[in-house]
């Protein structure tokens, strides 16, 4: 179902009209990928909450109805990553991943406000899998295009680029609770979808029963620094678990030498076809695209298993099968597009003022430094507008109900260490567990989907603490690929 038939499908529209409206108007409404009907709705909220009789906007959100024919009351709210990517578009893998907990609740999920259908702030490079390489790869090119589109999402009624923080989604999400009838609710949030849910949590506690974070992203996280920092943490632990492995030392016996020649190979023209339209294209190669190419495989354990015969074929100048790894993976779909002028209207207000002025050089440009990621995201906060962020947001809450944290030990995004600083501030009802050989999305897996079930699903704080954990440990990091070619080889 195309984006213009859901809305005429789930077009009933709430209007919210104090703090305690409650009755939300649903309409049975069918999502692309859901086997079953949802019920869809819409709340209107301020777009300035300080100006509450000023513009509204339309606030989308789905409900996928438990199984049960006496379901808790207490609904899962599911809260997107990105920043920028619409929930609803992720119902069909939601509502297989999420296949336990909606036999018993409700799962509610909330298109963030610049998401989806919520005043959304697309640009038309969203769909990042199959634009030219060359737009993609290329920071100046990158930088004129959001340039172009900050300029047209100005023009937009709602386009005020300053109304679209965490500390606002936050507040719509209570209005959605409450005009649900919720009186709690259980967050289970991804990647910067926890940073949401420690906002709900920091600014809503008694509207909380549990907290489910996959993949911790701290509100002082300062993304476009720990991005480039975590991103080669994970690089040299692919380097290094390669290096262990007797296969793949035997056919990559030098792996990291060759990223490195690789890298101080660049910049140099290439000619290739974009893997996903088949178009061949010519563009000038530079570390920081090279960097784009490496990152996007990393967060999947799976993909970047392939990644060593990746790089050994591009330093030979056969750059097919990292670029196609690079565009393959399941953030390229169109259901996981980021909405970019959400994406910067976050990033610019919350991450760029905690952004050291001067980038530290400890780590190769590639991934971190003025000349990388880090040089896009400042260049393009600068004309940004910004949204205020009070200083409380920073700070993580001690939380009055249980939280489980999953972290996985070659995530490299969101790894152990922002999940451990953020359990020790929410206190003794907090508990991480590591995996590992784990990478960014962890209730993929499926001992740790059960493990998040049974927290969610316990009745007493304490056994929802007290939980075995130990398939954590033994999950295995994914073979590195060997092409078939090179097993007959053998």
């Amino acid at each position: 179902m195309n984006r213009r038939c859901w809305i005429a499908a789930c077009g009933a529209t709430l209007a919210l009209l104090g703090a305690g409206a409650q009755g939300a108007a649903l309409q049975a409404c069918r999502l692309r990928g859901v086997e079953f009907p949802a019920r869809c709705g819409v709340v209107q909220v301020p777009l300035d909450p300080a100006a509450a009789s000023g513009l509204k906007i339309d606030l989308h959100f789905a409900v996928l109805p438990a199984l049960s024919r006496s379901p808790k009351a207490d609904p899962v709210f599911f809260f997107a990553g990105g920043p920028g990517q619409s929930a609803i578009d992720l119902a069909g893998p939601l509502s297989r991943l999420l296949a336990r907990w909606s036999n018993r609740r409700d799962i509610v999920l909330i298109d963030q406000r610049g998401t989806g259908r919520s005043a959304p702030l697309r640009c038309d490079g969203d769909a990042a899998a199959t634009q030219p390489l060359r737009e993609s790869l290329d920071t100046q090119t990158a930088l004129q295009a959001l340039a172009r589109c900050r300029q047209t999402l100005m023009k937009l009624p709602y386009g005020d680029l300053r109304r679209f923080t965490t500390t606002l989604a936050a507040n719509d999400v209570d209005a959605v609770r409450r005009a649900l009838g919720a009186e709690r609710i259980n967050l289970i949030a991804a990647s910067y979808g926890t940073r949401l849910a420690l906002e709900v949590l920091r600014q809503h506690p008694l509207s909380v029963r549990r907290m489910l974070l996959d993949g911790v992203a701290p509100p002082d996280m300062v993304l476009p620094q720990s991005y480039g920092e975590d991103g080669q943490a994970a690089l040299d632990a692919l380097f290094d678990a390669c290096a262990g492995d007797a296969a793949c030392s035997a056919r990559h016996p030098r792996l990291r030498q060759t990223w490195q020649r690789l890298q101080q190979s660049l910049p140099r023209e290439l000619a290739l076809p974009q893997p996903l339209t088949g178009r061949s294209e010519t563009l000038t190669l530079t570390p920081d695209g090279l960097a784009a190419l490496v990152r996007g495989p990393l967060y999947s354990p799976v993909q970047a298993s392939a990644l060593p015969l990746a790089i050994e074929q591009a330093a030979v100048g056969q750059w097919q099968t990292l670029a196609g790894l690079a565009l393959s993976g399941p953030g390229t779909a169109r259901s996981a597009a980021v909405a970019q002028g959400m994406h910067f209207s976050v990033v610019c207000a919350e991450d760029l003022p905690l952004m050291p002025a001067v980038m530290p050089a400890a780590l190769p440009a590639a991934f971190l430094g003025d000349g990388g990621l880090a040089a896009l995201y400042r260049r393009a906060c600068a004309d940004w507008p910004r949204g205020d962020v009070a200083p409380g947001f920073y700070r993580v809450p001690v939380s009055p109900v249980p939280v489980l944290l999953l972290a996985g030990g070659i995530d490299p995004v969101t790894p152990p260490r922002h999940a451990q600083r953020v359990a020790h501030a929410l206190g003794p009802l907090a508990r991480t567990v590591v995996v590992p050989q784990g990478g960014h999305g962890l209730l993929s897996v499926p001992c740790l989907r059960e493990l998040g079930f049974r927290f969610i699903d316990a009745d007493e704080p304490g056994a929802a603490l007290a939980l075995d954990t130990g398939c954590a440990q033994t999950l295995p990091r994914p073979p590195f690929f060997t092409p078939p070619a090179a097993e007959v080889a053998r």
